[in-house]
């Protein structure tokens, strides 16, 4: 089924529920229902470069839109948390990140628009490399053994080479991809089993280990929010 009544869409997509009946269901991809939108309906509904799906389809069948390096025509493609989408004809570049719990769009520069922070979800031996098992389903091959489920990969693309490894540990800076605090971000306090304390705007919160998807060291190392 391609489409999805709008009454059961995950309360993340920033999309009103009353008015027309349905919308566009994401194929299946890289990322969960809850933590990704479908392609059109970011160019109609969040963008607002369409009117309807006919014009979204028209926009991707002329290959100018990106999704972190690849061209996409997949109108149903699931755009994700920190994927960065590239528009060829009107020079610009997005990040999706959560507005005020939503997923929403961040403009950014063409100085960041290759780079990704990609979560590590899952790792296993294969001859003598390790696989790295990224959240967006990327998988890359690595020669030492240092890294640690939940670190992350700083990727650029759309080459997929690894830039930079953050880990999960105390003072570095996460992001919260779930929970009551999703969308928040603050420097680790303490991590204690399946559980973290994060410090924010001077107050300490405990979230699940699960949800903390480290984005820097001192600061983060791609814009996550307006300025």
């Amino acid at each position: 089924m391609s489409h999805l009544k709008r009454f059961y869409m995950p309360k993340t997509w920033k999309v009103k529920r009353k008015g027309i009946k349905y919308i566009v269901k994401p194929s299946s991809g890289p990322h969960s229902l809850k933590m990704s939108i479908p392609i059109s309906v970011i160019f109609r509904d969040l963008l607002k470069y369409a009117v309807n799906l006919r014009e979204v389809k028209n926009i991707l069948s002329s290959h100018n839109v990106l999704i972190d390096g690849i061209r996409r025509k997949d109108h149903r493609f699931p755009v994700g948390i920190f994927d960065v989408i590239k528009i060829d004809k009107t020079k610009e570049a997005f990040r999706v990140v959560f507005d005020r719990k939503k997923i929403g769009l961040l403009k950014i520069g063409e100085n960041e628009s290759g780079l990704k922070p990609c979560k590590i979800t899952g790792k296993k031996k294969i001859g003598k490399k390790m696989q790295l098992n990224l959240y967006d389903g990327k998988n890359i091959l690595v020669d030492k053994c240092d890294y640690k489920v939940g670190d992350t990969l700083v990727i650029e693309s759309p080459k997929n080479t690894i830039k930079s490894h953050l880990k999960l540990e105390k003072g570095n800076q996460v992001y919260l991809t779930g929970g009551k605090h999703i969308g928040e971000y603050g420097s680790v306090e303490a991590i204690s089993g399946d559980k973290i304390k994060y410090k924010s705007s001077g107050e300490v919160f405990e979230t699940l280990k699960k949800y903390a998807f480290v984005i820097g060291t001192d600061k983060p190392v791609v814009s996550i929010k307006k300025e």
